[in-house]
């Protein structure tokens, strides 16, 4: 059915069954991460974060060291530019300190601070409880075969001599 001035048919693109299906996938990951910086916000409100500064003071915490912007926003998944503004938030804040680095003068390591340390407890306390009721009656093989397509799929995008055809 054809509707307005300006409307044509169109072909759709034929896609391959697995084609399709990665399709629906990559439609649901979109849904996915919304949910999840949904879920994000509402659990970190309560300790004075948000789900982005959660996620940047997750990134050191994991690490159990500093870290520069940089390597900050490659672990996550970020521009370099979004962390430096969340980290600025966050030593302003408290929750981060910026610390010499003897690599290199002009990138600045990024660290806990006793208040960031306390708070990513805290956190990680309500964290678990969220996660572990999420996955309730899921089981860990499923969760791991779909963690492994997802890191498939990431080094495929990822991988240098990906092509757009």
């Amino acid at each position: 059915m054809l509707n307005g001035p300006y409307m044509t048919r169109r072909r759709k693109p034929q896609r391959t069954d697995a084609g399709a299906a990665l399709t629906e996938l990559v439609l649901e990951t979109f849904r996915l991460n919304g949910a999840l910086v949904d879920a994000g916000n509402e659990l970190t409100r309560p300790l004075g974060l948000t789900g982005a500064r959660w996620q940047v003071m997750g990134a050191i915490d994991l690490e159990r060291r500093s870290l520069t912007v940089s390597q900050i926003a490659r672990k996550m998944g970020l521009t370099r530019q979004s962390v430096q503004r969340i980290v600025n938030e966050l030593v302003k804040d408290s929750f981060l300190e910026l610390i010499d680095n003897p690599r290199d003068r002009r990138a600045k390591l990024v660290g806990l601070t006793g208040k960031g340390e306390i708070t990513m407890t805290e956190v990680d306390a309500a964290q678990a409880l969220w996660i572990n009721a999420l996955s309730e009656d899921i089981a860990a093989t499923e969760i791991r075969s779909a963690l492994s397509l997802v890191r498939e799929i990431v080094e495929r995008l990822l991988s240098p001599d990906q092509s757009s055809e």
